[in-house]
């Protein structure tokens, strides 16, 4: 496999430069492995999209750092600080439940499904955790909300339930709600399969427009090729809990080492 400098295996010291460092990560649900053993470092402000076949461990990652799951053998590492493990007496011991929610707070995540609050009006989905994990003002607070549904595209919606609006529409409030959080990393998991056919490309318009104009990096699963192609420094192929391959966009999509990428990519371009 070839050395990509935007993402490959980390040495045995952390770099400063990794934003998002897996070291010896496994994860298991009973007698199945999903991810084995995984090393896997990212830049900041680097996009990097995750492909392969469904159940190969992608979402499983991204679940990991949002700390919906834990790893059942190795460390997670966000900007420099461990995730899922703090340092107690010169050893790494389990973190505490204020040590994870202060280092995911630099992490967004937009789900398949929107997720969105149905009770609560556009705008107030978009301010409530920035106002009770952030701290904000509820005016500064309303006020990046109007700013980042005007980036959106759904300023004049700040009064609207979210069931008066589209998927594709509701799927814009959600990533106008991730970025309030004013994330360094920003997980986009399938964010286009629950829409419309119709819906898709103005969701992915979007999100190419955010990954070209912020600094954000971006850690992405899609199935959607065309737009990985774009907006992606580095591509990587998974398969059963293992990555194959990695490097740019360009090699990946038109001269794949491995066979099982070739396999996958025939079947789905």
């Amino acid at each position: 496999m070839s050395t990509d400098s935007t993402l490959a295996k980390p040495p045995a010291e952390p770099q400063v430069q990794d934003l998002i460092r897996f070291d010896k990560v496994t994860k298991r649900f009973g007698s199945r492995t999903v991810l084995d053993s995984l090393d896997l470092s990212v830049h900041p402000g680097k996009h990097v999209t995750l492909i392969g076949p469904s159940g190969s461990g992608k979402t499983t990652i991204l679940r990991l750092l949002m700390t919906l799951l834990k790893p059942d053998e190795g460390t997670i590492q966000v900007g420099g600080r461990h995730l899922c493990h703090e340092e107690r007496g010169g050893r790494l011991v389990p973190a505490g439940d204020k040590h994870v929610r202060e280092v995911a707070k630099d992490i967004g995540m937009v789900f398949q499904q929107f997720n969105l609050f149905p009770h609560m009006k556009v705008l107030r989905n978009i301010t409530e955790a920035p106002m009770h994990v952030l701290g904000l003002s509820r005016d500064e607070a309303e006020e990046r909300g109007r700013e980042l549904l005007e980036l959106v595209g759904l300023g004049s919606y700040t009064d609207s339930y979210p069931s008066r609006l589209s998927g594709g529409q509701q799927q814009r409030v959600a990533i106008a709600r991730a970025l309030a959080m004013q994330p360094k990393v920003l997980l986009l998991d399938e964010v286009t399969s629950a829409l419309d056919p119709e819906l898709v490309a103005g969701v992915l318009d979007l999100l190419r427009d955010i990954a070209r104009s912020t600094d954000v990096t971006m850690l992405c699963v899609t199935h959607e090729m065309s737009f990985a192609r774009d907006i992606s420094d580095c591509v990587m192929m998974f398969d059963e809990g293992r990555v194959l391959e990695f490097g740019h966009p360009d090699k990946i999509f038109t001269a794949p080492e491995h066979d099982r990428t070739r396999e996958f990519l025939s079947a789905i371009l």
